[in-house]
C-alpha cells in the first residue's frame, strides 16, 4: 500500500490532533515508510463507547494512509483501570477482564484490516506482563520514574485530597511499559488516544528514551463535549454503547441524527470517511438550512453504517419512514422495531384469552385519556392500527395483525404513536 502524504495535513483538518510530541518529526516519519503504531483499550466495561470510536476510526485512517497498526486490548491494565477523577474504581475478577477482552476484540476487529502489507495486529498486554515478577517491574520500569513527576499528574493531583491507591497511582508504569514493549518486541514508533491519555502516552515516549535513547512519538485526540461543554458520549440512558445488546442501533441511529446543529460540522469531520469536498459541501448545506438536517442524516447513516452495518442501517431507516410515514410494517425485522418502538414509548400486555380493544390499547398507551376520548378519536378517523386507520369503535386486534408475531404499532394522528408488545 501507497503512503498518503497528506494524512497529517488531512488529520490536522479533520480537528484530531489536539497535543503531539512533535508533528514534523512525525510527518518525516509517515514519509519514510510504514510507521508500526499502536492504540490501546483497557475492558473496563463489556463494550466500547462513542469515545473509543474516535480512536478505532483514527487508527483506521492511519492504516488506509499505509501505516501498522496494532490494537492493544488490556487484559493486564484493565485488572487495574485508570485513575479517574470520580474515584477509585472496583476490581474486575479475571475471568470478567478476559471475557471483556474477547467482546473488545470483536468490536475491534471489523474496523481494520489484517491482510497486507499494512495488515493489523491484535494483540494483549496479559501476555507480557502477567510473565513480569514484581522485582523485575521496579527495577527496570519503576526505576525510571520520578516520583514528584508521578504527583504532578493532573488526574492524581486532583485526587491526592480524598486518597489514591498505589495501584491506581502506578498505572501509569503499566501503559508506559506497554508502549516499550511494543517497540522492543515490534518496532511500534507511535502511540495514539484521546486528550485524557496524553501524560500516559508522554511517559511512555520518556520511558523509551530512558530505557534505550530511542526516539518514539505519540499523539491525542480532542476530547468531545457537546455545545454545553458536557461530555459527549453520555445520554440519558448512560454511555453510547457500540453494543447492539446495550444499546440498540435504532437509538445510535437516533443519537446521530438529534445532535445539536452547531456540533454537525465537527462530528462529521471526527466520524466519516467522507471526503473533504462531500464535507464541506454538507457543512454549507447545513448552514443554509439547518430545518433540512442534512448533516445529522448523514452522520446518522455513515456512522451507524460502520458500527452496525449497511443493511441495520437501511432496515432502521425502513423502520422510521413506516412509523412516521405511514408506510407498510409487515417487512421490518422485529428486533428494529421493537427498539425503535421502545424508544417512542410501548406498554406489554399477556396475550391471555384474547387482546384487548382498540379502545382499551389507546388508553393503555396513553395515547387517549379515557375511554371517551378513544372512541371519539376513532369515530373522526384520527386511530390508527399498523398504519391502517380503524374504522370500528369496537374493533379487536387479531393474532394476524401482530408484527413479527409480538407487537402492535398504535397512532393517534400523524405522529403520536406508541408500541403494544404482546407476550
Amino acid at each position: 500500500m501507497s503512503l498518503d502524504p497528506n494524512l497529517l495535513d488531512d488529520l490536522e483538518w479533520r480537528g484530531l490532533i489536539a497535543h503531539s510530541t512533535d508533528l514534523d518529526a512525525m510527518r518525516e516519519a509517515f514519509a519514510s515508510g510504514s510507521v508500526r503504531f499502536y492504540v490501546g483499550f483497557d475492558p473496563t466495561a463489556p463494550s466500547l463507547h462513542m469515545g473509543h470510536l474516535v480512536q478505532v476510526l483514527t487508527a483506521r485512517r492511519l492504516q488506509e494512509a499505509g501505516h501498522t497498526p496494532y490494537a492493544l486490548v488490556g487484559g493486564a491494565t484493565g485488572m487495574i483501570g485508570d485513575p479517574r477523577d470520580s474515584g477509585e474504581r472496583t476490581l474486575n475478577s479475571l475471568d470478567t477482564v478476559q471475557e471483556w477482552t474477547d467482546r473488545v476484540r470483536r468490536q475491534i476487529e471489523p474496523f481494520l484490516s489484517f491482510e497486507g502489507d499494512n495488515a493489523a495486529t491484535m494483540v494483549n498486554n496479559y501476555d507480557w506482563t502477567a510473565q513480569v515478577s514484581a522485582i523485575d517491574f521496579l527495577r527496570d520500569i519503576g526505576k525510571h520514574f520520578p516520583v514528584n513527576r508521578m504527583l504532578a499528574r493532573d488526574v492524581v493531583s486532583r485526587r491526592l485530597e480524598a486518597g489514591i491507591s498505589y495501584t491506581e497511582f502506578s498505572y501509569v508504569l503499566l501503559q508506559s511499559m506497554d508502549f516499550l514493549h511494543l517497540h522492543r518486541a515490534e518496532g511500534v514508533d507511535l502511540q495514539l488516544g484521546g486528550s485524557d491519555q496524553w501524560g500516559n502516552l508522554t511517559a511512555g515516549v520518556e520511558l523509551i528514551r530512558r530505557a534505550t535513547g530511542d526516539r518514539t512519538h505519540a499523539f491525542v485526540t480532542p476530547l468531545l463535549t457537546k455545545a454545553d461543554g458536557t461530555k459527549y458520549g453520555k445520554t440519558e440512558g448512560g454511555a453510547l454503547w457500540l453494543d447492539p445488546e446495550m444499546m440498540s442501533p435504532y437509538s445510535f441511529f437516533q443519537f446521530w441524527l438529534n445532535v445539536e446543529d452547531e456540533k454537525v460540522p465537527e462530528l462529521l469531520r471526527v466520524f466519516t470517511f467522507l471526503s473533504r469536498e462531500e464535507i464541506e459541501e454538507l457543512e454549507a448545506t447545513h448552514a443554509e438550512k439547518p430545518f433540512l438536517r442534512a448533516g445529522q442524516k448523514a452522520l446518522a447513516e455513515h456512522v451507524t453504517s460502520l458500527v452496525h452495518g449497511a443493511e441495520e442501517t437501511e432496515r432502521i431507516k425502513a423502520a422510521s419512514a413506516a412509523l412516521f410515514g405511514g408506510g407498510d410494517l409487515t417487512g421490518l425485522g422485529g428486533s428494529t422495531l421493537g427498539a425503535a418502538l421502545r424508544e417512542a414509548g410501548s406498554v406489554t400486555v399477556e396475550r391471555g384469552e384474547g387482546l384487548p380493544s382498540v379502545v382499551d390499547l389507546l388508553v393503555l398507551t396513553g395515547l387517549a385519556s379515557s375511554k371517551g376520548e378513544a372512541r371519539r378519536t376513532i369515530g373522526e378517523g384520527g386511530a390508527y392500527l399498523n398504519n391502517v386507520r380503524v374504522e370500528d369503535v369496537e374493533a379487536v386486534p387479531a393474532a394476524a395483525d401482530l408484527v413479527d408475531g409480538t407487537w402492535l404499532v398504535l397512532r393517534r394522528g400523524k405522529k403520536k404513536f406508541a408500541g403494544v408488545e404482546v407476550r
